[in-house]
């Protein structure tokens, strides 16, 4: 028996490592599997460039033995091994992986995948072990050796005996505390429960001996008997369906996937399959959903895409692959590519990681053109749910994305239920100098706005924002097609327009004073009395949206009161001023105040207002 320590620093590392670099101690178990795996894979490059060497797939695979007698757990593999000198140098030393220095040293090895990156995996197992003893023997050499460690202050190796290749690591767990039931780790479904979550898509089999029950040979329906037996399962499936060709898949595939993998209740509106290789290579099925959420809108839910690495979930929801426009997306991405941390539990930033990202950004564009173009009520309803994020893409990164955004855009319009900026503007009039658009809850409300009425009748197509969020996407865009966007409630400033002012304008203004920046006559008001408009950047809808937003510091529209002379409240204006000032009074504040409830405005003092209706009557 040989005693050894580690390395100089290392005690400190493991101590860092058990307590610090994993967040989750069942991480464990993924990274022996993807080890024991490693070490097959090493077999089979072997075999390629050594003729005496056989490879059978089929004889190679993965065993979990649980003991609940003796509260160890067993990951065993038929891999390729370790000599004396490897077990020193592998377990040794921290963050020291052969899995690199193996791929450098094999050529043909390049083109096949490996799982580990670091060598801090195995260490992993110390979170729920107080003992690791590893039993290996290399395929190179007929001795087996035993290498034992307690933990961060050393290791024993001893000559041992074992029949043939591979590694057999049994962790003998710890005690629980109030924290943590090692215990737990014992149990068969828990361990399913692992294998099914970090490691489904392992290319060998993971096979566990486990308890079943079977109808005993004397059972009948009306007396039904049982008895336990045992027999190996597999854990695990062999081919992850992204690796798939897709032409073995049908649409049927996608849709149950979908569900399975909790992404949804309900077949989703589309499904994108993506095998990228050059640069940077990947795998990825991707879904848009139908349906969106209940707590889609809730800032602390998490979201993102699946993450794999070589078949092993590294990220239940990596937020780093998608933009947030797109975090509606559900799916899996799986490659070998991406740098990941010391854990295996977060990605590094790096060039790599953004060319994913881009792709994935452009596959789901495309497809949301695809949809728009070839199935309307479809898209419209993806865009019921979702539309609303998509939009806040237009004005993510200073509105960089907007152009590629903006003819993804549906709106409905007084003339069509749906239109894109793109058949609105085919649509438009030759002499037509703007797009025009109005603010309101749905078509039908902006059909009833005063100031809606005039274009009607003159034919001109308005789209109806109904989104908080439109007008500031609109305000990004300025313009579509060279025609810029205009507001049917904005109105421009007339500075010769005091001097044009009646005598019944100048009191009213008298009377509102700051409420208002100009009173103006509208001859286009057809039956309503008033209403109020805006003037400048931020219109009456921006003020609303705006009141709700942290942080806002009282920013509001610059309002312009429009009065209809046509309608008989001005008659009653004209007929009070200088005669009956009280009354006059009353009739410019409740033109205005009803103006400030028809644009969707708190009325300041509600209780005068209605006690003005209540004069009146």
């Amino acid at each position: 028996m040989k005693t050894k320590k580690f390395n100089a620093q290392t005690e400190r590392l493991m101590d860092l490592m058990i307590n610090s670099i994993y967040t989750n101690k069942e991480i464990f178990l993924r990274e022996l599997i993807s080890n024991a795996s490693d070490a097959m894979d090493k077999m089979y490059y072997i075999a390629l460039n050594d003729d005496k060497v056989k490879f059978d797939h089929d004889e190679y695979y993965i065993r979990i033995t649980p003991n609940k007698e003796k509260r160890t757990i067993t990951i065993e593999d038929n891999g390729i091994g370790m000599t004396e000198d490897e077990l020193v140098e592998n377990l040794g030393t921290i963050a020291q992986s052969g899995s690199e220095e193996f791929k450098k040293a094999n050529k043909k090895s390049e083109n096949h995948e490996i799982i580990g990156q670091f060598g801090v995996g195995f260490y992993s197992s110390f979170m729920v072990a107080d003992k690791i003893e590893v039993l290996t023997k290399s395929y190179k050499e007929d001795k087996a050796h035993l290498w034992t460690s307690n933990g961060a202050k050393g290791y024993e190796i001893k000559d041992a005996d074992k029949d043939s290749h591979g590694t057999i690591i049994k962790l003998h767990l710890r005690e629980n505390t109030e924290d943590y039931n090692y215990d737990e780790l014992l149990d068969e479904y828990k361990i399913r429960d692992l294998v099914s979550h970090h490691s489904n898509y392992i290319r060998y089999p993971i096979k566990m001996n486990v308890e079943k029950k079977r109808p005993t040979e004397d059972s009948t329906s009306e007396d039904p008997k049982f008895e336990s037996y045992r027999e190996d399962d597999i854990l695990n499936q062999a081919v992850p369906m992204w690796r798939k060709n897709k032409n073995e898949l049908k649409e049927e595939d996608y849709n149950d996937f979908f569900r399975q993998r909790h992404f949804g209740f309900e077949d989703p509106t589309s499904y994108i399959h993506i095998n990228v290789e050059g640069m940077i290579a990947f795998k990825s099925i991707l879904f848009i959903p139908s349906r969106r959420p209940y707590d889609f809108f809730n800032i602390e839910t998490k979201r993102g895409l699946e993450l794999y690495s070589n078949g092993v979930l590294i990220m239940e929801k990596c937020e780093d692959l998608l933009p947030p426009y797109l975090s509606f997306v559900k799916g899996i991405v799986d490659s070998e590519d991406i740098s990941l941390n010391i854990s295996r539990e977060m990605l590094q930033k790096t060039r790599e990681l953004d060319l994913i990202r881009k792709n994935i950004e452009k596959k789901v564009l495309e497809e949301l053109n695809r949809l728009l173009k070839e199935d309307r009520d479809k898209y419209k309803e993806f865009f019921d749910n979702f539309g609303v994020v998509l939009k806040s893409g237009a004005y993510e990164n200073y509105g960089q994305n907007a152009d590629k955004l903006k003819d993804l855009f549906i709106y409905p319009s007084t003339q069509e239920n749906v239109t894109t900026l793109s058949e609105y503007r085919e649509r438009m009039k030759p002499d037509q100098e703007f797009i025009y658009y109005a603010n309101a809850s749905s078509k039908e409300a902006a059909q009833e706005l005063p100031q809606i009425k005039s274009f009607m009748d003159k034919d001109i197509e308005v789209l109806v924002l109904t989104d908080p969020i439109d007008e500031f996407v609109i305000k990004v865009l300025q313009e579509y097609d060279e025609k810029k966007f205009k507001s049917i409630s904005t109105t421009e400033e007339n500075k010769d327009a005091e001097e044009k002012d009646s005598d019944v304008i100048k009191d009213m203004k008298e009377i509102l004073k700051d409420e208002v920046v100009e009173i103006k006559e509208n001859e286009s008001l057809k039956s309503d009395a008033s209403f109020l408009s805006s003037r400048g950047e931020i219109s009456i809808e921006m003020e609303k949206t705006l009141k709700n937003m942290p942080g806002n510091q009282g920013m509001v529209a610059q309002k312009v009161l429009e009065i209809n002379p046509n309608h008989p409240a001005f008659e009653k204006l004209q007929k009070y001023r200088g005669k009956d000032d009280e009354l006059f009074k009353t009739y410019t504040n409740l033109l205005y105040n009803q103006a400030r409830l028809m644009a969707g405005l708190e009325i300041k003092d509600p209780i005068a207002f209605a006690r003005d209706i209540n004069k009146l009557m």
